[in-house]
């Protein structure tokens, strides 16, 4: 029974207590993501670059 009840409560915090995003925010926040995360991997790519760099740099002086 104790699951049956905690289906119960679950479906009523589903429908009546979540406040869901409006389809505006929904993509404005999809759109901040998406930015997000092209400039962490701008980032990562431009370390990656530099460090690759350096170490062509130090392995080419031997």
């Amino acid at each position: 029974m104790k699951l049956v009840e905690n289906i119960k409560e679950s479906y009523n915090e589903l429908v009546h207590k979540v406040s869901w995003p409006t389809a505006k925010e929904l993509s404005q926040s999809s759109v901040l993501v998406l930015v997000a995360s092209i400039i962490l991997a701008l980032v990562v790519w431009l370390m990656d670059w530099c460090f690759e760099s350096l170490m062509t740099a130090i392995y080419g002086l031997f």
